[in-house]
């Protein structure tokens, strides 16, 4: 029998610019070995949080199972397939190497403080742990500064940046073959799918991933990249990001790029073809400066960690020891029950869909913070409980960021609620369209 390597499959759902999954396949060649994809961690097992609430919620499942689904039936044509552990704890994946006699595991990094422990316990139980980084547009090693010396503040990354002339590398191409599935393992019995939440298809929703253009995988993701592209949207995009709602003001990218359905290198060198056919624009621009502000949080927690996880945040002793929040401030605002009509409309729409927009995520944020006295912390927790989009990084750098212990300069932003309803609500459509 051929060794067999262990693929994990974290946030990166997908076989186009894969560089783990490139780095297995030419192991696997290289070696005789036969690859055994696994995917730890399916969002499916209830983990409660300190705010007494389950970590991933419903929508966050489902829109992850879409994803999977869609992995496994692209590495079923290629001849291979994909093992689910439904498991929270890292025994799961010790026992399945043990029985595969596999030694090695090749998995994308994820540098936030639990992923970074999820690799030790595999190390701890004997395994040989390859990571590779490549969720970002920029690789670390090609920013014109050392990891520790990256800008914590925004703009000056940006400026860097572009000063030094940094584009993203070329996306990397899909395998079109991969090594066999290991001949000790049957292949998974195939599931159908459990149904999914209310709100899924909700014809309100920004997002409807239960509709079959907006489903988790990779086809799906690729396909709305292109019909985005041919439509002109980006153009138009800086003009209409902060609506509150619909099907094309906002690229709508983000869910793709949180469970790797969709890699940002992708999105970009599409973005650059589609400028280089149709014009630069002030919109499109304005995609890349998105893009920019998804890779400096990635960066910003690979140097500071499990720091922007703490209640003073980056802040130290800038900040008095912080006060206790209010639970149940935080539940009813949890539950759409504030009293303050825009963040009520927006956090059903939340809790139904599994998405908002942009613009109102600000908003209720800052409301949770500054208005009712919650701790910010408990507001990134439930925001990780529902997104779809969840991406750790980027929601962990937004909270901190909107709570003045993060990254902005000016330590912290309040959304005056009267004036942000007036400017974008101020026909009460959105808020009619959530009612209570």
């Amino acid at each position: 029998m051929a060794g067999v390597l262990i693929h994990w499959f974290r946030n990166d759902l997908r076989l186009h610019d894969n560089p783990a999954l490139l780095r297995s396949v030419e192991r696997c060649r290289r070696e005789a070995l036969s690859l055994l994809p696994v995917a730890w961690h399916s969002a499916s097992v209830p983990v409660p949080t300190r705010w007494g609430f389950d970590r991933v919620g419903a929508h966050r499942r489902a829109f992850r199972r879409q994803a999977l689904a869609g992995l496994a039936g692209r590495l079923q044509r290629l001849g291979s397939d994909l093992w689910v552990l439904d498991d929270a704890a890292p025994a799961c994946l010790l026992e399945l190497a043990r029985r595969m006699g596999a030694c090695d595991v090749v998995a994308e990094a994820i540098e936030a403080p639990e992923e970074l422990t999820e690799v030790r316990d595999l190390q701890g139980g004997g395994l040989r742990v390859e990571t590779v980084w490549q969720s970002s547009l920029l690789a670390p090693d090609d920013l014109p500064w050392p990891d520790q010396r990256v800008p914590d503040v925004f703009t000056a990354f940006r400026q860097g940046v572009e000063r030094a002339g940094l584009q993203a590398p070329e996306p990397l191409p899909a395998p079109k073959q991969l090594p066999p599935w290991p001949d000790r393992l049957e292949r998974p019995d195939p599931q159908a799918p459990p149904p999914l939440p209310e709100g899924a298809t909700d014809e309100r929703s920004s997002f409807p991933y239960g509709s079959a253009a907006w489903q988790g995988h990779e086809a799906a993701a690729l396909d709305h990249l292109v019909r985005y592209l041919a439509a002109g949207s980006p153009h138009t995009y800086k003009a209409t990001r902060n609506a509150l709602s619909g099907r094309d003001f906002a690229s709508h990218w983000s869910p793709w790029l949180a469970v790797g359905a969709l890699s940002a290198r992708q999105v970009m060198a599409q973005l650059r073809a589609f400028e280089a056919e149709r014009g630069a624009s002030e919109g499109s621009y304005w995609l890349w400066f998105e893009l920019l502000w998804r890779d400096h949080f990635r960066f910003v927690m690979r140097h500071h960690g499990v720091r922007l996880f703490a209640a003073r945040g980056l802040a130290r002793d800038r900040l008095p020891a912080p006060r206790a929040g209010d639970p149940a401030a935080e539940a009813r605002w949890r539950e759409g029950c504030t009293g303050l009509p825009l963040v009520d409309a927006a956090m059903r729409e939340l809790n139904h869909t599994g998405y908002l927009s942009n613009r109102l995520r600000q908003i209720v944020a800052s409301a949770l913070i500054h208005d009712l006295g919650g701790d910010w912390r408990a507001g990134a927790a439930w925001f990780e409980h529902c997104l779809i989009d969840f991406d750790v990084y980027s929601n962990q750098g937004n909270w901190a960021y909107i709570a003045g212990v993060g990254t902005d300069p000016r330590g912290g932003r309040r959304f005056n609620l009267d004036k942000q309803t007036q400017d974008h609500d101020a026909d009460g459509r959105y808020r009619r369209c959530w009612p209570g």
